[in-house]
């Protein structure tokens, strides 16, 4: 990928089941265009990256160790390295934008879907 470019032009991988990524990575750090199908969970999970986020489309209820709160449009989070977390996807589903320092390195090895079009912008 050169310095420009298109969330279009990006493959989608599997981050779980239900929720599909599409990730730009630089350097230091990356992000990540997150779709989330209608009521799919995350579950808990933490690791070494820090994690900063916000809903585009959609509402989750998000919980943070052990702070849980509702969300949509516009709402926010801030995750330290290595805090619990998980999402429940609304009714309607969500497009979550992710953030990460360091790069996420473990995304690489997930499996890749080919290209679709996405649901955001």
């Amino acid at each position: 990928m050169g310095s420009l470019g298109d969330i279009a032009a990006l493959e989608p991988f599997r981050v779980w089941d239900g929720v599909v990524a599409r990730a730009v990575e630089g350097g230091r750090c990356s992000f990540a265009v997150v779709e989330l199908e209608p009521s799919c969970v995350v579950p808990e999970h933490r690791h070494d990256n820090e994690q900063l986020g916000m809903v585009l489309r959609g509402s989750v209820s998000f919980r943070v160790g052990d702070e849980t709160r509702d969300l949509e449009t516009g709402g926010t989070w801030r995750i330290a390295p290595n805090v619990p977390h998980e999402v429940h996807a609304g009714p309607n589903g969500a497009v979550v934008l992710d953030v990460f320092a360091p790069v996420r390195e473990d995304w690489a090895a997930l499996e890749r879907l080919g290209m679709q079009t996405p649901l955001w912008p």
